[in-house]
């Protein structure tokens, strides 16, 4: 190689193995997560072959946290976060002292010490941003009562975690008699509870008018290309800079951007822009976490890895599911929380990288950690998708989908979109019987307060298609703007009414292509479309008479 470029040699490698072994893992029908963790041990220092920078992997890994919680925001208002306060403050905080304890226990039986033990619970007690949203959004439960108490106990981890950053440096000068007095404590805890509540109201009160006001500008300007840009800006700036002027992790930053953004009409548009890079650097995270898998903890600590594992994916799970239930919530709500916590990540390395540098945390608690980090990551969603199975993953919180009483013969419409809503409008206005499949939920918001049926939900789940009557339908038309997707709405819809007729878009030929190959009956390609109307248009205008 002429020059050496480890960030594109990291990007490159750490893409291209994810895709194969992602690749593998569906083909064995295995969460692609899996693939993700096995490429980074793959790329990673303890495997043969090629090895990515490790530093510059967590780095890329940071932009796939900050893009999904600033997508979360965007879904997520601020009377979303407060609506669940009273059992995902004290919830969270029982669950951390329930799983720290647990974790001091054990680090008292292997002789690590009280500080070793409390940096090695604080670490087994917190859950990865990434690994619980991508579970949530996988089985499309963010928006439902449940997805909403696991992201505000999401949010009052991280924020919790924070304190714990700032208090560990403090309680090792302590223990090591460099700090004394109540005042070493005090001094840092107001310090941080300042900063967090000066960047909360710098938000809702400036944040609240800029950032919308600049997004609508540059809606105004006609430029995707700029629009796209200000919203990975918006997203990137906020979290960096609520990390150097406040010292709150980039999560939280990019979560009140997304929040602030979420309250405008802009918000669905700046999730498409947004969505494919957050998926490609949220692939960049579970390789990086892959990396840091040392396979000699197996053999060399087998009993503190197996206890510590046991920890994560039971002890504080447990804990999580009684405090749910004790609050009065229902065995689903509290199973779904109790399994998306099941795992740890990001503040979990933190916290060992800080402890070690401190001298708090041996270097074997360090492995273990990050081994059991590893190991529940990989875990977590096939402990989710059982826990999903139980129940109807789209179930309303008080019992199934209520499926629409519609005549014979309905139309059935999917996707709620710039399209989706000139249709349903021309329908509305004919008095045709339909219904709407909308999985976004402000856009079944917007349409129910039109007055149109809707059902909440993805139509490649059998469940929603049934709600949505496809057995007696007279047509299926699927006006998403993601032709591949169509094609799988297409099969599944035909396995519940094989002579349903289908009209599908499309965005190109390929997508025309494969559409027309599954059996659509009819495909729409809009700049097709456009191009044949301007042509038609031009054969009937007489040309301008000559002067």
């Amino acid at each position: 190689m002429p020059h050496h470029t480890p960030l594109i040699a990291t990007i490159v490698a750490g893409l291209f193995v994810a895709f194969v072994f992602g690749a593998i893992a569906h083909r064995f029908k295995v969460s692609p997560i899996a693939g993700y963790l096995l490429a980074g041990v793959a790329v990673g220092p303890f495997t043969p072959g090629f090895v990515a920078n490790s530093g510059l992997a967590n780095e890329l890994a940071e932009i796939g946290v900050i893009l999904l919680m600033f997508g979360v925001g965007l879904h997520f208002s601020l009377k979303d976060l407060m609506s669940v306060r009273r059992i995902a403050v004290p919830g969270a905080i029982g669950q951390i002292a329930a799983a720290t304890g647990m974790g001091m226990a054990l680090a008292w039986m292997a002789g690590w010490g009280m500080q070793a033990g409390l940096v090695f619970g604080l670490a087994l007690s917190v859950a990865s941003t990434v690994v619980l949203l991508r579970a949530l959004q996988g089985h499309d439960i963010v928006q439902t009562e449940r997805g909403r108490i696991a992201v505000g106990w999401l949010i009052v981890e991280d924020l919790a975690m924070v304190l714990a950053l700032v208090l560990l440096p403090v309680i090792a000068g302590i223990t090591s008699g460099a700090n004394e007095g109540a005042a070493a404590i005090l001094q840092p805890l107001l310090s941080t509870f300042l900063k967090v509540a000066g960047f909360a109201a710098l938000m809702l009160v400036v944040g609240r008018r800029v950032i919308p006001w600049t997004l609508q500008w540059v809606v105004g300007t006609g430029s995707q290309e700029l629009f796209r840009l200000a919203v990975l800006a918006i997203a990137l700036g906020v979290a960096f800079g609520a990390a150097v002027a406040f010292d709150v992790s980039f999560a939280l930053g990019a979560f009140f951007a997304g929040m602030i953004l979420g309250e405008t009409s802009l918000s669905r548009r700046a999730t498409e822009e947004t969505l494919p890079l957050r998926d490609a650097f949220a692939v960049l995270f579970f390789v990086s976490v892959g990396m840091l898998f040392n396979p000699s903890v197996i053999v060399d600590q087998p009993v503190l890895l197996v206890a510590a594992v046991s920890i994560i994916l039971f002890g504080k799970s447990l804990a999580a599911y009684l405090l749910v239930r004790a609050f009065g919530y229902n065995g689903q709500t509290g199973l779904t929380v109790a399994a998306s916590l099941a795992q740890i990540g990001e503040f979990s390395f933190i916290l060992a990288s800080l402890g070690s540098e401190l001298g708090m945390l041996p270097p074997a608690a360090r492995d273990v950690i990050l081994a059991a980090a590893m190991i529940s990551i990989f875990v977590n969603p096939f402990l989710f998708a059982w826990v999903a199975g139980r129940y109807d993953e789209d179930a309303s919180e008080g019992g199934t989908i209520t499926p629409v009483q519609l005549q014979s013969g309905h139309l059935i419409l999917v996707g709620y979109g710039r399209v989706g809503k000139m249709i349903a409008a021309d329908f509305q206005t004919r008095g045709k019987p339909f219904v709407i499949i909308e999985d976004q939920g402000d856009m079944v918001k917007e349409a129910q307060d039109a007055g149109m049926h809707v059902i909440e939900g993805n139509a490649l789940n059998a469940r929603t298609l049934v709600a949505a009557g496809i057995g007696s339908a007279g047509k299926l038309l699927i006006a998403i703007p993601a032709g591949f997707e169509a094609g799988a709405i297409l099969q599944h819809a035909r396995i519940l009414n094989p002579q349903v007729p289908v009209i599908a878009r499309a965005h190109s030929a390929d997508e025309v292509a494969h559409l027309e190959r599954v059996g659509v009956d009819h495909v729409v390609m809009g700049e097709r479309e456009t191009a044949n109307r301007m042509m038609e248009l031009s054969a009937a205008m007489p040309p301008a008479q000559a002067a």
